[in-house]
């Protein structure tokens, strides 16, 4: 059996990992990537100590259902990260890249002992072809691959220009790694950051590290900021979880939005919550200031409630799989929150919020809403938004790419699929594949929920693929 995989980073870590519980060679892995950042992908490569894993350890476990993995690896070393308002470590993100890296390395290794070969090739596939019984996957070389089955790990890939500004001096297309990227702006620069979501919070964070002391303002069509982790509480979900789901559906046939809340509602009874309550907060976040919800939620840190905090986890649990049994009408229901969503279930660090409220409160860092359009003007750029027309010296991209969007290094690789039938465009992004020797895990994958998969959904997503992908059955 020959395997390819296409990439090689968080996504391409979960599903070594995976393989190497339930190999059972002899067989060929081969993972293709043509970026020095191998295991550790776009994310977590070297960068400023500043820029810090986003989530609590148990959720940033890349082996699937084992949310101690993470954090065992990490230590005695995790104290010294310790962030006092979560009463978790927070990592740099170039050290969580090291615990990928370990278990890619500590995976291959296990995999060699069941006969499995892993191999790296550092060149970019850009076409996958039918060749009989196999897959042909061409690299940017011109030299052709044969696989039995190919899995694509393809990452989301830099922002997107929204507003033509490439080429203007002064503004930042990719901020990653901000060690490099920020070491441009002079201390006393007005700043322009697009976008309010992690990105742009890391952006805003690392300025105010390396003591930058021009004002900086965040500029987004909505201008809503991520909520803010609670501590985590040593409780699992009991009524909204992937077996309960699947039931519903083997049950019913469907799985409606209407399901999912009776199951929330059944949650948050177990502790004398009320999901109505949850739902009123939620959706305050569009009217109330920024400011004054930042200062609110870093004061309910410690809140025991549940409700943020199950919908936070199953999001990402829960949510790929119950997101493809739902009806269209539901789906499109919760795609016109698709930013208020995605604010609740990617929140920000505590440290980091109380940062951004400082700068808030001095006055320096403003949060502008209704963002129409930027221009590159007399070496600066000028902003107009709902609330008139402001200026900036530099202006950092720090939008997210869309949900299921296709990076512009694999639009080749794309057009060769869906001109050979190998896979479909999904109406809103992503791919589909339309033969079973092919698989997608991660963003890239059409059908999925519009919400970034976070490193939980690309684990399970991986424990799902692989053994349909290598024909190994999982023990038991």
């Amino acid at each position: 059996m020959d395997i390819a995989i296409v990439g090689g980073g968080a996504a391409t870590v979960a599903l070594l990992d995976t393989l190497a519980a339930i190999a059972d060679g002899p067989a060929t892995v081969t993972v293709f990537e043509p970026s020095a950042r191998l295991w550790r992908g776009r994310p977590y490569g070297p960068d400023l100590d500043t820029v810090l894993v986003n989530s609590p350890p148990a959720l940033m476990s890349i082996r699937h259902a084992d949310f101690g993995h993470y954090a065992a690896w990490l230590g005695e070393r995790g104290a010294s990260h310790l962030d006092e308002l979560l009463g978790q470590p927070l990592v740099p993100r170039a050290l969580y890249g090291g615990y990928l890296e370990h278990t890619a390395e500590a995976a291959i290794a296990a995999l060699r002992e069941r006969e499995v070969t892993v191999r790296v090739i550092g060149r970019r596939v850009t076409a996958i072809a039918r060749a009989g019984e196999r897959l042909v996957l061409r690299t940017d070389d011109g030299r052709a691959h044969e696989a039995d089955r190919v899995t694509l790990c393809v990452g989301g890939g830099p922002p997107h220009d929204h507003y033509g500004l490439g080429g203007a001096t002064g503004f930042v297309a990719d901020p990653y790694p901000l060690a490099r990227t920020l070491d441009r702006i002079p201390a006393r620069s007005p700043v322009a950051v697009i976008g309010s979501g992690l990105t742009a919070v890391d952006v805003v964070v690392s300025l105010a590290a390396r003591g930058h002391t021009g004002p900086i303002s965040l500029v987004s069509r909505t201008g809503l900021l991520p909520h803010v982790w609670q501590r985590p509480l040593d409780r699992r979900p009991r009524q909204v979880t992937v077996d309960r789901v699947t039931a519903l559906h083997r049950g019913n046939g469907t799985v409606t939005l209407d399901d999912l809340v009776r199951l929330m509602r059944s949650e948050l009874a177990e502790t004398g919550e009320d999901f109505d309550d949850v739902v009123a907060d939620l959706l305050s976040a569009e009217s109330e200031p920024p400011t004054e919800r930042l200062r609110r939620q870093l004061a309910t840190v410690d809140d025991p409630a549940l409700g943020r905090r199950v919908l936070q986890e199953t999001a990402h649990t829960v949510g790929p799989l119950a997101w493809r049994l739902l009806p269209e009408a539901d789906r499109a229901l919760l795609w016109r929150r698709s930013r208020l969503a995605s604010s609740l279930v990617s929140p920000m660090v505590p440290v980091n919020a109380a940062i951004l409220l400082r700068l808030l409160d001095s006055g320096q860092l403003r949060v502008t809403a209704g963002i129409r359009e930027i221009q590159a003007a007399q070496g600066g750029f000028r902003l107009h938004s709902a609330a008139g027309t402001s200026s900036a010296d530099v202006v950092v991209n720090a939008v997210n790419p869309a949900p299921h969007a296709v990076p512009r290094a694999a639009e080749p690789l794309t057009a060769s699929l869906l001109a050979g039938g190998l896979a479909t465009a999904h109406p809103d992004g992503g791919l589909v594949p339309a033969d079973p020797r092919l698989a997608v895990v991660g963003d890239f994958a059409g059908g999925g929920p519009f919400i970034t998969s976070g490193i939980p959904g690309v684990a399970a997503q991986a424990a799902r693929v692989f053994p349909a992908v290598s024909g190994a059955r999982r023990p038991g």
